[in-house]
């Protein structure tokens, strides 16, 4: 792991095209995970797309929904409208392992993923 050591895991702002594009899928037998959120649905697929394109190792993302705040808001960064900021733990999947890392994702508006970060506890 060696990327992956770092504070920022992945930076993914001003995705092009919609949220809800997933091109990457999991690699298991295992059925897919089923969220309770579309927002928390949205981030997970844009982050997935965009760091097992960098990360290949990284076969799955785990949001902890329990722990998870989706918190409603009316700000900008800069002249970017952001509508909802969601924060809690997920786990980036390996064949290694899959340690507990502290998430952000900004979605703007009509659901678009503005961005996606990942911190080591």
């Amino acid at each position: 792991m060696t990327r992956l050591t770092t504070i920022a895991l992945l930076i993914a702002t001003l995705l092009p095209g919609p949220a809800l594009t997933q091109t990457a899928g999991p690699t298991s037998n295992a059925p897919p995970e089923k969220t309770a959120s579309p927002e928390i649905a949205s981030c997970k697929s844009a982050a997935l797309h965009t760091i097992s394109a960098r990360e290949p190792e990284i076969k799955d993302i785990y949001i902890d929904e329990d722990g998870t705040t989706i918190a409603t808001a009316e700000t900008k960064v800069e002249d970017v409208p952001i509508t909802r900021i969601i924060m809690g733990e997920a786990y980036l999947r390996t064949d290694k392992s899959d340690k507990p890392r502290r998430f952000l994702c900004l979605i703007g508006e009509k659901g678009k993923v503005l961005l996606t970060f990942f911190t080591a506890r």
